[in-house]
């Protein structure tokens, strides 16, 4: 059997239509902007004089408004369409960057940041919205081909984080003389430029009924009663299953992930000038890695691609507190990097392949909120080590919660996978 052209050729590219192209398309210009964001935004807090508590409560509450926001988006999307809320996303962001460019008072930043999830390193996603717009993605892609399809996306979204983590070492000196905070308005100014291309990109496209997308994904609005009811039991156990694990993976990676830009500053003493290069690389190979994964999923499946790895990146999370120096430690973190984000395509394919396209906007919801809960009290949590000069403990206790899902994924999930027509 022939399999469909890879969406990184230009002939798989041009298959994929004008919708899938677009939201892909923004998703990377979005990636750009919150690659700065994830380098520099907590740098700017310290700028401003914030402890590592106070940066954490900061990104607890952009996890946890994320959280309610995702869920309610999930649910309506599903009902209403995902267009609209894609369009809201824009809009808001625009309007609150231009707020934080004319008057940077706390209560602005805070609000803005609690809702938009500055400094999370959201890899490019819509925020709470995010919900809409990945259903509406698998909306416009057929199932066998959503692996490889959304690493690709994934892909893109990591190179878009590295351009923009490259431009956070260079933003805080753009502007001649500018010192303290101040010295961090371009890295306002490039995400009120890239929402606004984006609320344009947007904009242009338009949604299709959704039981037009896919017709054999549709095929179950004929069935009887009975018969839904039971996919209906079947695809809400596969999604509770599903939140369980991705808690403990999450509580994990809230623990270390948002804050380490300040750990680096604290432990080592280096700034965006440093920190900026070391992770414009990393999600430089991180999508290279995924556009690797994406191709394996399709011979050995998700779940191994999603597994393998991440033990992999479980050991190496526990090395890094323990070097001696930043260059050292930005090495491990780099590897780190490579082996366990590259399989984030994999686990958003995965995700949306348990129910069909009618309930795939609550089913990224759910996903979403089983994420953004526990990852927002990560980094309240992981404040609170450094804060109290303990460096080393977050890491550790990270490692094992990580390790706690490569066990329990593949135990719980494995009967969920879908397996691709061209595998064995």
């Amino acid at each position: 059997m022939s399999s469909a052209p890879s969406p990184y050729t230009r002939k798989g590219w041009h298959s994929l239509g004008t919708v899938a192209q677009r939201l892909i398309a923004a998703r990377f210009l979005r990636s750009i902007a919150q690659g700065a964001l994830a380098v520099d935004f907590t740098l700017y807090l310290k700028a401003r004089g914030w402890s590592a508590v106070d940066v954490g409560l900061l990104l607890m509450a952009g996890g946890l408004s994320g959280a309610v926001l995702s869920l309610l988006v999930g649910i309506v999307s599903d009902r209403i369409g995902r267009r609209l809320f894609l369009l809201i996303y824009e809009i808001g962001l625009t309007v609150g960057m231009a707020a934080i460019i004319i008057h940077p008072a706390a209560w602005i930043i805070v609000v803005t940041a609690a809702i938009f999830g500055f400094g999370r390193g959201a890899n490019g996603s819509s925020g709470p919205f995010a919900p809409a717009e990945q259903a509406w993605l698998a909306q416009s892609i057929p199932g066998p081909r959503r692996g490889s399809v959304f690493s690709f996306n994934a892909g893109l979204q990591f190179w878009g984080m590295g351009i923009g983590s490259l431009l956070a070492a260079v933003l805080p000196h753009m502007i001649p003389g500018a010192r303290g905070a101040q010295a961090y308005l371009p890295l306002f100014l490039l995400n009120l430029l890239m929402a606004l291309i984006n609320l344009a990109q947007i904009y242009s496209i338009h949604e299709s009924p959704r039981h037009n997308a896919h017709p054999s994904e549709s095929a179950s609005k004929t069935d009887g009663v009975p018969e839904e009811h039971a996919i209906h039991r079947r695809e809400n156990r596969a999604l509770t299953l599903l939140a369980i694990v991705n808690t403990i993976n999450a509580l994990g990676i809230g623990l270390v992930a948002p804050l380490l830009p300040y750990w680096f500053n604290v432990k080592f003493g280096v700034g965006p000038a440093e920190i900026g290069p070391v992770y414009g690389l990393t999600f430089f190979l991180t999508g290279i890695s995924s556009l690797i994964i994406g191709r394996v999923s399709e011979s050995i499946g998700l779940i191994r691609s999603i597994v393998i790895p991440r033990l992999l990146g479980v050991v190496l999370l526990i090395g890094i507190p323990f070097m001696p120096s930043f260059t050292i430690a930005a090495v491990l973190y780099v590897v780190r990097s490579i082996v366990n984000r590259g399989s984030v395509g994999a686990r958003q394919a995965f995700s949306l392949s348990l129910v069909r396209d009618k309930r795939r906007g609550f089913a990224s919801s759910l996903n979403a909120v089983s994420w953004s809960l526990p990852a927002a009290v990560g980094p309240a949590v992981g404040g609170w080590f450094i804060n109290m000069g303990s460096l080393v403990w977050p890491f550790i206790i990270a490692a094992g919660l990580q390790l706690g899902y490569v066990i329990l994924f593949p135990t719980i999930m494995a009967q969920y996978e879908v397996k691709s027509p061209a595998s064995p």
